[in-house]
């Protein structure tokens, strides 16, 4: 539907021009209002309406809890807060110290599952042998999934809270903020985009040796080792 935009009010004085930030009251012709729910107004393909979306994150210090994979969070992104359920991933060990990349997400490398957000080297899923015991991913990101789906433009600010804590309790409320990468349109993202994102998990088994069998074979309850 295209109308004119016959005037323009801004804390009611006229107004010919408004820039980001404004608040106007716009009086167009020939339009019934009862059509119209609340909005934003924007340049053309400027904004977009996402289910779910990957964001370069950091906690924010202040908040005192971990913040685990597969939690809910209030998301707060563009003009809306929705509920969101939040899976966090890093480079691999061996790319902790790369530089961060912060405009855009590169489908093209794999990235280490991580049950929370990693801010101690005990959390870092590998061999803590390798580990220098204090070192951390340069950059880390999240996958979001939102409840409902949210509109909003590219490379905005996203920050996760837990807006039900108490709000009588000296605690911060905000756990992370980050910044949005890319965004999944498609209703069914989980079958159209998220394969296209490589996450692998670290498995690891144990077991004790029960036997020597010849001189190239363990053998224990449950695994065959061959050499």
């Amino acid at each position: 539907v295209s109308r004119k935009v016959k005037t323009m009010q801004m804390f009611r004085q006229p107004v010919c021009t408004a820039i980001q930030g404004d608040r106007v009251g716009i009086c167009v012709t020939q339009f019934d209002p009862k059509q119209l729910e609340r909005g934003v107004v924007c340049a053309p393909e400027s904004l977009c309406t996402l289910y779910a979306a990957i964001i370069s994150v950091k906690k924010i210090p202040y908040y005192k809890g971990s913040v685990h994979t597969k939690a809910k969070f209030h998301i707060t992104v563009g003009h809306e807060t929705v509920m969101g359920r939040v899976t966090f991933f890093s480079p691999a060990f061996e790319d902790f110290d790369s530089e961060p990349v912060m405009d855009c997400f590169l489908f093209d490398r794999e990235y280490l599952y991580q049950e929370e957000y990693l801010s101690q080297a005990k959390d870092v899923g590998v061999d803590k042998s390798q580990a220098d015991g204090s070192k951390v991913p340069r950059q880390q990101w999240a996958l979001l999934e939102f409840e409902k789906p949210v509109t909003c433009p590219k490379l905005c600010l996203v920050i996760g809270s837990k807006l039900d804590t108490d709000i009588h309790a000296n605690t911060c409320r905000l756990a992370f903020h980050g910044v949005l990468l890319e965004g999944f349109e498609e209703k069914n993202y989980a079958e159209v985009s998220l394969p296209k994102l490589k996450v692998f998990k670290l498995k690891h088994k144990e077991g004790q040796v029960e036997r020597v069998s010849k001189s190239d074979m363990l053998v224990n309850g449950h695994l065959l080792l061959m050499s």
